[in-house]
């Protein structure tokens, strides 16, 4: 399971994210809880632009860390297989950036992967967010890429424009919507319960929530700041599913970048498998780039 989330103002965009990675059997009974997945990429090293997962750990035998950075290599022009990948570090824009993210994980990875168990009813979802700004220009974007237990997944959607400044949050979504919306993900249903007509749930909730949400963000508030909220709601999330009956299946170590304009992407809170004091040279980018 995972929190994960992108929170975008005028300055730039913040990328945050727990680290526990939930390991269930057949009957999607808990078996392991890890925590130490990867959950945030820098999708061009040098560039603007990010991406976060949720849902599925994993398609097949490869993590979608070790995939993320399989397309890295390829929008890079670092894969020589597929050097027609390569992106115009100068024209690109996120659309094309998540057309591409969507060809190489969903077309090429999941479907032949889930073609193996056409007997299954239900299929691992998946959730890729990818933001940043498009080449030359002055605000970031935020798209969706979204797997179903279907199988199906639709063209990428923007969810932030270069206008709109907020926040998506995906995964555990329930402690981040108590702070921010002042109710938990089970108001609906229990609207429904008390005999609201279905078809004045939504509206309910909606006008519940006029009166009910915080209003933490400001899109002229400095990165900074922007950091400190995105840290505290995923800290916050880690520290409720702690407590929470079951299995902390959010969890482990936070990680959290930014993107802004002109210093592109930067690890902001990163984790390593390995010490980077002995692993100086060959960990280091040339440019050193990270």
């Amino acid at each position: 399971m995972t929190i994960a989330l992108v929170l975008k103002v005028h300055d730039g965009v913040v990328l945050a994210s727990d680290s526990a990675s939930t390991l269930t059997n057949q009957q999607g009974e808990v078996v392991n809880v890890y925590n130490n997945a990867n959950k945030i990429f820098n999708l061009y090293k040098g560039l603007p632009i990010g991406s976060t997962t949720w849902g599925a750990g994993s398609i097949g035998r490869a993590s979608i860390c070790t995939l993320s950075k399989d397309l890295r290599r390829r929008l890079m022009g670092q894969d020589m297989a597929h050097a027609d990948w390569k992106i115009d570090t100068n024209g690109y824009t996120m659309q094309e950036i998540a057309i591409s993210a969507r060809k190489f994980l969903y077309e090429e990875i999941y479907l032949p992967h889930v073609a193996q168990f056409t007997d299954s009813p239900k299929k691992p979802d998946m959730g890729y967010l990818i933001t940043g700004y498009s080449a030359g220009r002055d605000l970031p974007e935020v798209w969706q890429i979204y797997i179903d237990r279907q199988g199906a997944c639709p063209e990428p959607v923007l969810m932030q424009n270069e206008q709109f400044c907020g926040i998506t949050w995906n995964g555990m979504r329930d402690a981040v919507s108590r702070i921010l919306l002042g109710f938990g993900e089970a108001l609906p249903q229990a609207l429904l319960e008390l005999g609201i007509p279905v078809e004045q749930i939504s509206p309910t909730v909606e006008y519940i929530k006029t009166k009910t949400q915080a209003c933490l963000i400001d899109p002229a508030m400095p990165i900074q700041d922007a950091i400190d909220l995105a840290a505290f709601l995923v800290e916050a999330s880690i520290m409720f599913y702690r407590f929470v009956p079951g299995a902390p299946t959010v969890g482990g170590p936070m990680e959290v970048a930014a993107i802004t304009k002109h210093e592109k992407f930067k690890w902001i809170a990163r984790k390593h498998y390995f010490d980077p004091k002995y692993n100086n040279q060959e960990w280091r980018c040339p440019d050193g780039l990270q």
